[in-house]
Order: structure tokens, then C-alpha cells, then sequence
């Protein structure tokens, strides 16, 4: 569970992409990024955990441990599966309150807007409107069935 914001753990991302130079490093590091995602097992890269409107395979999974969203994912692409695997890292482990409402800055920031292929950008799009979805929808569960109040 991190004990950064969402926030803070952006920031830090934008650090780590300001020691490059040149955009073919920052590619680098995100293959190595995907390189160390451990991936999902097949039992889970179902049709219903494949994101719709990425150019490649792309399985999400959440699920919702202690009031906060952990998130899984996985590509069939390698630098897809690094993209993943950042949206993770800033995402995973806050509320579903926190991971709705935020401002994902990092990804302008860093120029992955201006980098990316179109069809890569619309995917980068597609996998935030999924984690915000799976937080809203933890919400709405949490809304419909409040935890009981301690007296």
C-alpha cells in the first residue's frame, strides 16, 4: 500500500523522466518498466479484464483490499505492458475517492501526450477511464453498503 499520494508519486515519475535526454531513452525505460511487470496469469487474461480501444491486449484487474484499490495488468505489447505498469504505480493502493478524483498530470508532463503513437495515446486514455471506473464503481459498493459504525 503506498504511503505516497497519488500526487507525490507523480512527481517522482516526472523526475525519473527529466535524467533523460532524449525520448529513445525514455522509451528504454519504459520497456524496462514492462520487462519487470510480472504480467497476469492466464486464468485471468479473460475477455471481460481486456480494456476496449487499445491497439494491443490489454487485461486490467482490480480488486479492492483494505478501503484501497489494487490494480493488475498486463499487455500482450512490451512498451504497452510499461504504460501499464506506470498507471499502476501512481493508481494502486489509494481509495476509491482518491483514484477518482485525481489529476493525472505525469502523463502530459513527461510528453507522453506528444510522444505516442495516436493509437497508443487513445489506449494510455482508455486504461485511465478503466482504473476511474473500477474506483467509481468500488464507490458506489462502498456508498450502497457502509461499513457499520463502531459504538
Amino acid at each position: 500500500m503506498s504511503t505516497n499520494s497519488i500526487e507525490d508519486i507523480q512527481h517522482e515519475i516526472v523526475e525519473e523522466f527529466e535524467l533523460f535526454d532524449d525520448w529513445t531513452d525514455r522509451y528504454e525505460y519504459i520497456i524496462d518498466l514492462g520487462k519487470k511487470n510480472p504480467g497476469l496469469p492466464d486464468t485471468d487474461k479473460l475477455e471481460s479484464n481486456l480494456i476496449k480501444g487499445c491497439q494491443s491486449q490489454v487485461w486490467l484487474v482490480s480488486k479492492i483490499e483494505n478501503g484501497q484499490v489494487i490494480f493488475y495488468g498486463d499487455s500482450d505489447a512490451i512498451i504497452v505492458k510499461g504504460l501499464v505498469s506506470l498507471l499502476i504505480r501512481v493508481l494502486s493502493g489509494h481509495t476509491p475517492q482518491e483514484i477518482s478524483s485525481a489529476d493525472l498530470f505525469f502523463i502530459e508532463k513527461i510528453g507522453m501526450t506528444r510522444h505516442l503513437a495516436q493509437t497508443r495515446s487513445n489506449g494510455l486514455l482508455s486504461m485511465v477511464k478503466q482504473m476511474k471506473f473500477y474506483a467509481l464503481a468500488y464507490q458506489a459498493q462502498q456508498s450502497a453498503h457502509p461499513e457499520p459504525f463502531n459504538t
